[in-house]
């Protein structure tokens, strides 16, 4: 991974982990939960609609063949997602939060196997009962005991989300380039949150400067901006190089929100987190181990 490479991929990694803390900052700040997903994707579909008048982007229209797709992993990877995300929010801190999304590989491994019938060996099967058993603990250790929070089920809901997201996408991306897709997938994802518009003008007015401010960083640059960074930097290099670039969000994203918000994990949290990213490195290594190992 080049240098341009790896620092557009650590921009995007560090923009992703301070949304969690983000929007916490917003949920204290007086936005209601619903309120603040309407709002935020309402800024991040309009930034790409003026994108879509910039010639540097060029935003096509979908084929419409594939609008059915593209409405229903609007619905799973944004609106499902980021209502999990949001709404556990309200009762799991942010460290834990960005834990558990972490974690999601562990998910997209599984629906990889069952969706794609992608063949699994000994070292990923290891990795991924290892992962497994990382999960339950951060799961436990933010619930309190062995009782499965609503704010835990909620961010679970929004890991299993993207997962599927990651996977079914497949097929899309070699028909649209990267910044095109998130615009479609935006768009689609916005229009399902609608149905929080009422009461939306009370909670702008209730709501502190604070709150309206990262209710704003998050719609442009977590939500838009963000992923047209991690898009340059996919067509520059390795895209798994710059995949592995996302295990830093979980520690960047408990930095950040122990210093905007002076939040901290509960340590058995910590350490299931710690178990369940380790894995996913292990299998990494290994994996690149053995696929070095074969060349000689």
């Amino acid at each position: 991974m080049n240098k341009k490479t790896f620092f557009l991929a650590l921009i995007t990694v560090t923009i992703w982990a301070s949304a969690f803390p983000a929007i916490r900052a917003s949920l204290q700040g007086g936005y209601t939960s619903g309120h603040l997903i309407l709002v935020r994707f309402l800024i991040a579909s309009l930034v790409f609609v003026i994108g879509c008048f910039l010639p540097q982007v060029r935003l096509g229209l979908p084929r419409k063949q594939d609008l059915p797709r593209i409405f229903i992993l609007g619905l799973v990877g944004i609106t499902m997602y980021h209502c999990g995300i949001t709404f556990g929010s309200q009762t799991v801190n942010s460290g834990t939060a960005a834990l558990f999304v972490g974690s999601a590989p562990i998910f997209t491994t599984i629906i990889s196997v069952v969706v794609l019938n992608e063949k699994m060996n000994t070292i990923k099967w290891s990795g991924l009962g290892i992962g497994f058993i990382g999960i339950a603990i951060v799961a436990f250790g933010s619930s309190g005991g062995f009782a499965l929070s609503r704010g835990v089920l909620f961010v679970l809901m929004a890991v299993i989300a993207t997962s599927v997201f990651f996977v079914f996408q497949k097929p899309l991306l070699g028909k649209y380039n990267a910044i095109e897709l998130t615009a479609y997938f935006t768009w689609a994802g916005t229009l399902p949150m609608l149905v929080f518009a009422p009461g939306v003008i009370n909670n702008l007015r209730e709501a502190t400067l604070q709150a309206h401010l990262s209710a704003v960083y998050v719609g442009v640059f977590a939500a838009a901006l963000a992923y047209v960074i991690w898009a340059m930097a996919l067509s520059i290099g390795d895209p798994g190089s710059v995949s592995t670039m996302m295990y830093l969000e979980p520690p960047l994203a408990l930095i950040i929100a122990f210093v905007w918000l002076g939040e901290w994990p509960h340590t058995v949290s910590l350490i299931g987190g710690a178990i369940a990213i380790g894995s996913l490195l292990f299998v990494h290594f290994m994996e690149k181990r053995k696929t070095k190992y074969l060349q000689y």
